[in-house]
């Protein structure tokens, strides 16, 4: 999967779950694994990641931005 692909994934994770969008990822994650898809894995693995970087760098309501 595209590096592109994986950010688009993760942001669409984050607009429909929210704060629980990494725990989704994750868990999608280890249902790959559970099902023995290891690509998958892989992806899911490197969507987590980016779901983690995206929320860390949401702005606070009342921090500066970055």
């Amino acid at each position: 999967m595209e590096e592109i692909d994986i950010w688009r994934t993760a942001k669409l994770l984050i607009d429909h779950h929210g704060d629980r969008a990494e725990i989704q990822a994750a868990m999608r994650a280890d249902k790959a694994l559970e099902d023995g898809y290891p690509d998958a894995v892989n992806v899911w693995r490197r969507v987590t990641r980016a779901v983690e970087e995206l929320q860390r760098r949401k702005p606070r309501a009342s921090g500066p931005l970055n």
